[in-house]
């Protein structure tokens, strides 16, 4: 009798395990940083995405991919990182093995879909610069189409939802004694909610990890770094071909594509930056369990909430349309 009730209790109810320990200043701090990127992506899907339905004249392709990437970075802010304050302020709160297979496999859902938006915005302004170099005459391609660009969002969705299967599989509920033994970037950095990674064996496990760190975290790392080098240094030729053809219409984009390159790099740096702190931090945990694996964990923790706060400064800076919302805020 008391055997089934344990078993029953620790089926239904489970706590939070493993919590990295954190000082009241590090909570607030990422309090802080949890609402700025709520806010801020909130904003940047607000006034872009008005700007995207009330102007019907076309060119807001890029703009399209932006509000993807606020999206994402909205849903992963109020899905995840809410239940992690939470758990901080130490609120107990309890999730059976089912909710956790489904949370797990949202979390890497949300997180993935982060990655490979932030590359595709970072890939579509170098095939738009590609598009408008002077050898070229028709500056209308297929990318040009909503219904294409749609379509490529669409897949980076479904894909990467495909991807989180295994995470839904290999998933469980632990209890407030729960270690955590293995930890993904695109999941969480602890077993939030009590939910922990459940794989077949240990080898199996760091199989799944270093599978998913090469193809998953390391690729789309390099692919942002080496488009980005691209873009840049197709806006370098383009610029010397100024002075041959000053009057062709696509050279006297390049002023405008060259402002929109030094806001990309910047949202790409920074993700490199956040995204690769993460790396190395959790897989620190993964392959070391090191003295400094603790203190690596609650840098990853931060990394992972990096991007997501500062991308709207970034674009805030960078965008006009956002721009010219935060200036009349100001002023008014």
């Amino acid at each position: 009798m008391t055997e089934d009730m344990e078993q029953e209790t620790t089926t239904k109810l489970v706590g939070m395990g493993l919590r990295t320990p954190v000082s009241p200043a590090q909570s607030a701090f990422y309090i802080i940083l949890v609402a700025l990127g709520i806010v801020g992506n909130a904003i940047v899907i607000g006034v872009i995405g008005k700007s995207v339905m009330v102007d019907h004249g076309g060119g807001h392709n890029s703009d399209i991919i932006i509000i993807n990437l606020a999206v994402s970075n909205f849903m992963v802010s109020v899905v995840r990182n809410v239940l992690l304050i939470v758990s901080d302020l130490g609120i107990q709160m309890y999730s059976s093995k089912g909710w956790c297979q489904f949370l797990m496999g949202v979390w890497v859902w949300l997180r993935s879909v982060n990655v490979w938006s932030t590359f595709f915005l970072s890939a579509f302004h170098l095939h738009t610069l590609k598009r408008v170099a002077p050898t070229i005459g028709n500056i209308q391609g297929p990318w040009s189409t909503y219904r294409t660009l749609l379509l490529s969002l669409g897949v980076i969705w479904i894909l990467n939802l495909l991807y989180s299967i295994p995470a839904h599989i290999f998933s469980t509920s632990g209890n407030e004694n729960t270690t955590e033994t293995l930890m993904l970037v695109s999941s969480t950095t602890r077993p939030l909610l009590g939910c922990v990674w459940n794989f077949p064996s240990n080898y199996s496990g760091l199989a799944y990890a270093t599978t998913s760190m090469a193809i998953h975290e390391i690729f789309p790392i390099i692919l942002m770094a080496v488009t980005n080098m691209t873009s840049l240094y197709t806006l370098y030729t383009h610029g010397r071909s100024r002075s041959s053809v000053q009057d062709a219409p696509v050279i006297k984009r390049v002023p405008a594509e060259r402002r929109a390159a030094k806001v990309i790099l910047a949202l790409v740096m920074l993700f490199i930056v956040s995204w690769g702190t993460s790396i190395i931090s959790v897989n620190y945990f993964n392959y070391n369990r090191g003295s400094s694996a603790e203190y690596l964990l609650v840098i990853a923790r931060f990394a992972n909430i990096i991007f997501i706060a500062m991308s709207p400064v970034v674009l805030a800076f960078g965008h006009r349309r956002l721009r010219s919302c935060m200036k009349s805020s100001v002023s008014d």
